[in-house]
């Protein structure tokens, strides 16, 4: 409608900050807003308009990880509560470049640090299906906003799950794709390839048009690379046919479930087999997975937050100190091993998805608890060891550098929404695209925005 003038920027603009009046009291999800930036960048559009990913003029939305020119960038810590950079990220220039009004940034943990979104800055954002229950994170603000309309297209990141978890807690898609499809890391490390940035949606579509927005390379980002000959869009717009789905409710006893969250997925695979997919139980073998994605975290943390100054670390909620400190006592032969393991991972995941268009499996083992609970202890009556340790289905693809996705599959226990992650070949976006369509289509989904429920 944007394209064809049928709808003006500023009418969205208006109608996003109607919606942001009436659920922003009750969500918290995009704290800091910029309707006057908005307005003059829809008055000053340009660009490539013929660009597939050319967004003409739609409002979205930014991770308060991630700069934006003239816009308070918190990162969700305390010493940066006054921090307004000068220049945006490389993503936000890109979206912008290609049509997209940023109109606020979003909720995230300290640094993006958990998978609950609160910080000492907002404080919590809630889930729009219940909003007693967490939003996940890190990028609980994005995920929140787009199920409650507040706006249509919402940029995340991820490191260990932070597209993926919110997107699943609260019913929307939410994609993390291989490193460089999307130029530059999050954050200031430019050659690591664990955290990565990407497109959330309430639709597998809209994700495919937002990646469209966002891919391509730039020579500010050494990782990165060109966008796709074919739009993403198009391999969604041609998704048919059965998949070839391998299916492990606990990659083969690596990561903790829940029998309800298990029974749920089951369910799925079985109506996803009566409609034509082939769905085969099995897993590939995950050698040292748990402590390789463990030091690889930690080397990023204590590289870049480690060097911190004492007035911004000062700050540093509990668990973020222990990331730190954690790679700050990892030897050289923890971080060779790492780099092995790695290598070793991804020659047998990418081998086993040969035979199989995606594995799927849980996004989490759990559904969302409580706001106030920064992180689960326990899943079924077994204790967890740490707070990462409910997160370990997210491990696969920041190891291997495969793309996953989180696609909603119905609403499960206590009316909540479920997402299957599905985890895809080398550089496979445009068919881990077109699987979640014919899943999200099966499921009959998308699930719309809906009235935060209180």
């Amino acid at each position: 409608m944007l394209r064809r003038g049928e709808v003006s920027p500023p009418e969205l603009i208006d109608a996003a900050f109607t919606r942001l009046d009436e659920a922003e009291p009750l969500i918290n999800a995009m704290p800091t807003l910029c309707r006057e930036r908005a307005l003059a960048a829809a008055g000053a559009l340009s660009g490539d308009t013929a660009h597939p990913g050319w967004l003409a003029g739609l409002p979205v939305a930014i991770k308060d990880l991630t700069e934006v020119a003239g816009v308070r960038t918190t990162m969700g810590t305390r010493a940066l509560t006054a921090h307004v950079p000068e220049t945006s990220g490389a993503v936000v220039r890109r979206i912008e470049a290609r049509g997209g009004l940023v109109i606020g940034k979003t909720n995230t943990p300290e640094f993006g640090a958990g998978a609950n979104t609160f910080n000492d800055v907002f404080g919590y954002t809630r889930n729009p299906w219940n909003t007693a229950m967490s939003a996940g994170g890190s990028s609980g603000g994005a995920a929140a906003a787009l199920a409650s309309g507040e706006v249509w297209l919402a940029h995340g990141s991820d490191l260990a799950g932070s597209l993926r978890t919110p997107a699943a807690f609260c019913g929307v898609v939410g994609l993390r794709p291989s490193p460089g499809i999307v130029p530059g890391a999050p954050g200031h490390m430019r050659f690591h390839s664990e955290a990565v940035q990407g497109p959330m949606a309430r639709s597998v579509t809209d994700a495919a048009l937002f990646l469209d927005a966002m891919a391509g390379f730039d020579a500010a980002e050494p990782l990165s690379c060109p966008a796709p000959d074919a739009p993403y869009q198009q391999a969604v717009a041609r998704a048919e046919g059965g998949l070839r789905i391998a299916f492990s409710p606990d990659l083969g006893g690596f990561a903790p479930v829940s029998s309800e969250m298990e029974a749920h997925l089951r369910d799925v695979m079985d109506l996803l087999a009566r409609d034509g997919a082939v769905v085969e139980e099995t897993c590939p073998p995950l050698p040292e997975l748990d402590g390789t994605y463990r030091v690889l975290r930690a080397m990023l943390w204590a590289a870049e937050l480690g060097q911190a100054e004492p007035r911004m670390s000062k700050h540093f909620k509990a668990t973020l100190r222990e990331n730190i400190e954690y790679g700050r006592m990892l030897s050289v032969t923890d971080i060779y091993d790492a780099q092995r393991a790695k290598s070793r991972l991804f020659d047998i995941v990418a081998g086993f998805m040969r035979g199989f268009d995606v594995l799927a499996c849980p996004v989490v083992g759990l559904m969302p608890g409580p706001v106030e609970q920064e992180y689960p202890v326990e899943i079924d009556g077994r204790p967890l060891e740490d707070y990462i340790a409910w997160l370990k289905f997210s491990f696969v693809s920041p190891v291997t550098g495969l793309p996953a996705i989180s696609v909603p599959v119905g609403l499960g226990p206590r009316g909540l929404p479920v997402g299957l992650q599905l985890i895809g070949k080398p550089r496979g976006e445009a068919a881990l695209l077109t699987a979640a369509r014919i899943i999200e289509r099966a499921m009959g989904g998308p699930l719309g925005p809906i009235d935060p429920v209180v």
